[in-house]
């Protein structure tokens, strides 16, 4: 079996593992009451997180959670978030093939 990317989703609260790799969060928004020197970020992707636009519209109902996921993925195959996207793909590469560069 081939080797899959280790890509591991986190809460930004929680403390930064050792050998963890990239830490990128993944989000509009800053997170509230927590300090960059705290969150130990190597990189922070805005765009490739959904827009406000289209999180007012799902309204966390669970009815449109499948029109959401078609919407959200429309939105990373525009220029900006598929660009975003790619760099994500990138870093997740460059820890597999030499997780000491990470």
């Amino acid at each position: 079996m081939a080797d899959t990317h280790k890509v591991r989703a986190g809460r930004i609260y929680e403390g930064r593992a050792h050998g963890e790799g990239s830490r990128v969060l993944v989000d509009r928004i800053w997170s509230h009451g927590l300090s960059r020197e705290k969150a130990n970020l190597d990189e922070w992707c805005k765009t490739v997180f959904f827009s406000t636009r289209l999180c007012k519209w799902y309204g966390h109902d669970p009815e449109r959670l499948e029109d959401f996921g078609r919407r959200y993925r429309s939105e990373n195959e525009e220029p900006q978030g598929a660009g975003s996207l790619e760099h994500l793909r990138a870093l997740a590469d460059l820890v597999q093939n030499n997780p000491a560069s990470a």
